[in-house]
């Protein structure tokens, strides 16, 4: 399978758990599908990569090399098809689950699907911007349940 396959499976995979997220009733089977189904596959793709590539049993497709200790080292683990699914996925996984995340903590003080859908988009699209902006707007809502609680 080559990389760009494996590069669009992880991200139709990803957007169908962010479909199912930001369309489906949250109900715990839905939520335990995206979890396990979603985030779940994704890691272990993930999993199965960086291990192949620390074992060099799965070629990156290019220079590769590289280390995560220098702004060089990393940019030259992303020069390869394969470093660059392997840290895509990576973004994908984490992306997904912190969208999650958002979710569940947005139904838990009754924010709207409506009032939601924003924090999600800019979640999938440039994931921490999406997760700051949500901490900022929940922070309200969130002392006033614990006074009240």
């Amino acid at each position: 399978m080559s990389w760009d396959t494996i590069f669009l499976f992880a991200n139709y995979w990803a957007f169908a758990g962010w479909i199912a997220l930001a369309f489906l009733p949250r109900t715990p089977k839905i939520l335990a599908a995206i979890l396990y189904a979603g985030v779940f596959l994704l890691c272990l793709a993930y999993t199965v990569m960086i291990v192949g590539f620390l074992t060099g049993s799965i070629d990156a497709g290019g220079p590769g090399g590289g280390d995560f200790t220098t702004l060089k080292g990393v940019m030259k683990l992303f020069d390869s098809p394969g470093g660059a699914t392997l840290g895509w996925t990576h973004y994908l996984a984490f992306d997904l689950f912190t969208g999650m995340w958002i979710a569940r903590d947005a139904d838990q003080k009754g924010f709207s699907r409506v009032v939601q859908f924003p924090f999600l988009f800019l979640t999938l699209i440039v994931g921490p911007v999406g997760l700051l902006s949500w901490l900022i707007v929940r922070e309200r809502r969130a002392r006033t349940q614990a006074k009240a609680g």
